[in-house]
């Protein structure tokens, strides 16, 4: 056997396969056990590499994840492309290019924990608990590097499932890692390294093994029987408007009576359904606040007068020092009017990275929205209808950490959007798929309004209780109610789920160490190509 036969091509594009698969798992399609044949064939390749070479390097390993990698963003972020040329003005060369590059960063992102996966194949039980820990670590590392892009996690899948009661304790991290351990032992299963099971001396080891693999499984289901937050209150009617405006005609000025007019219809058709609060999606106007004081005057007067509060997405321009900033907003209109400034902005979309250098030079560089700037950090929750609101404008709703730090002053979670940026594609449900799993950690009722969809409301299961069609005009209401009690999650935060990879991790170190004599034994069972 050759020592490079990680990086043959069967090897490469089953890799590349296994992560396609993982798209499966995740909104639209929700095929979950995708995802555990997605984990599961990756830790194959990975022992059965080492079987062929007896000891797997860090170089082999690194690239069949980064091969999976390659196929999870090519399926799953295939939407990037249709921003970047339908919305972002880029040829198709150059769309292609820029998509090629955002796949292959995120890849070798993903790749990169996995650089040492190869030290743990000599011990059945230090692999089983390397690949879980590492596969935390890999998603742990996308949600910040970058300034983060934590999409496509394994545990979204499972927002249906037995490993859902993991949410509000461990959040998608933990569920994510909790399923790689499971995939890591059917891995082993298929590899020969369980069998057989009922040599004595292997008995007790596999057994607990198996045990371990699958005990998460029912506890989940236990542990989603745990109610950690209560509602309180009345119930709050809430009204959403889906104006369904073209992304193309959005910023253009002759369209903006037309988008205005939508608005207006929209929040009296809600105000005749007697709700108590309205919401307006992401930048629902297309004009700045202080270009349209009158407007802005109206809202407030109207929405005193009729006791409706309204949460509108607005540009937010102010003075700082003489520096004039634009922010990416979310206010309310009403009894107690405030503003709320987006904290973590989308690159490209809302701002320029290295902006000296390559504003213009594209015309994807000069989107009519990037150049927002970030609201402070410790911003208080937005108050409507009676109970407090933690505002998430879109990108952020896909943070687990900033999510659960938010919700901790507030009752209620409130995410809007614009998403007619992914033009018809898996795009916005992978994002609503997101925000159901926020309702899930926090234990709280989410409110999710949209331009073009998805407009809906999430129950605190993370199970989607009313919603509109896509691309729709359309208005929708339900009924909330607020949550009082904090999840083990929210208490937490990632460190939480350390608590849980960092033993793992020093687990499978200390098993590896003591099988060191062991290490040049081949894998049993392996066949070779």
């Amino acid at each position: 056997m050759s020592k490079h036969s990680a990086f043959r091509i069967p090897h490469s594009a089953l890799a590349a396969a296994a992560g396609a698969l993982l798209t499966l798992s995740l909104a639209p399609f929700g095929w979950w056990i995708c995802g555990l044949l997605s984990l599961s064939l990756l830790a194959w390749l990975n022992l059965r590499a080492a079987g062929e070479g007896r000891q797997l390097g860090g170089g082999r390993s690194l690239w069949l994840a980064f091969c999976y990698g390659l196929g999870l963003f090519a399926s799953g972020g295939s939407w990037v492309y249709i921003s970047i040329t339908q919305f972002g003005g880029s040829s198709v060369p150059l769309g292609l290019l820029l998509t090629g590059a955002f796949v292959a960063i995120m890849a070798l992102l993903l790749a990169l924990p996995f650089y040492f996966l190869g030290r743990f194949t000599d011990n059945k039980i230090s692999f089983a608990l390397a690949f879980a820990a590492l596969w935390f670590v890999s998603e742990w590392l996308r949600s910040w590097i970058f300034t983060g892009f934590p999409w496509l996690f394994a545990g979204y899948a499972h927002i249906g499932t037995w490993l859902s009661g993991w949410a509000p304790v461990v959040s998608v991290y933990g569920i994510g890692l909790l399923l790689a351990f499971t995939a890591a032992v059917i891995a082993l299963a298929a590899s020969g390294r369980l069998a057989p099971l009922l040599t004595p001396e292997n008995k007790r080891t596999h057994i607990a093994l198996l045990l371990a693999a699958a005990l998460p499984w029912p506890l989940g289901a236990l542990l989603s029987q745990v109610e950690w937050t209560a509602p309180e209150g009345k119930e709050i009617a809430v009204g959403l408007v889906q104006a369904n405006i073209p992304q193309e005609k959005k910023w253009l000025p002759e369209f903006r009576g037309e988008t205005i007019s939508r608005y207006q219809d929209g929040t009296r058709v809600l105000s005749e359904r007697g709700v108590d609060v309205i919401v307006w999606p992401e930048a629902a106007l297309p004009l700045l606040y202080r270009q349209a004081p009158n407007l802005m005057q109206a809202l407030q007067r109207n929405a005193e007068n009729s006791g409706i509060d309204l949460v509108s997405g607005i540009l937010y321009d102010r003075d700082d020092n003489g520096l004039h900033r634009i922010h990416n907003s979310a206010a309310v209109f009403g009894r107690s009017p405030q503003v709320y400034h987006k904290r973590h902005l989308v690159p490209f979309g809302e701002y320029v990275p290295l902006e000296e250098w390559i504003r213009g030079t594209i015309e994807f560089f000069d989107l009519p929205t990037s150049f927002i700037r970030p609201g402070d950090e410790g911003q208080q929750p937005l108050h409507a209808g009676g109970a407090s609101w933690a505002p998430l404008i879109c990108y952020e709703i896909v943070y687990p950490q900033i999510v659960a730090d938010s919700a901790l002053s507030a009752q209620v979670l409130l995410t809007i959007s614009n998403d007619a940026w992914f033009g018809d594609s898996i795009g916005p449900l992978q994002h609503m798929q997101m925000a159901q799993m926020r309702a899930l950690e926090t234990g709280r009722y989410l409110v999710r309004g949209t331009n073009t969809g998805v407009t809906a409301i999430v129950d605190p299961r993370g199970q989607i209780i009313d919603r509109l069609p896509q691309f729709e005009r359309a208005e929708l209401v339900g009924r909330i109610r607020a949550a009082s009690g904090n999840t083990p999650f929210m208490l937490a935060g990632v460190w939480g789920v350390f608590a849980l990879a960092l033993p793992m991790l020093v687990s499978a170190l200390l098993l590896r160490r003591r099988n060191t004599p062991q290490s040049d034994t081949p894998l049993a069972g392996e066949a070779s190509d």
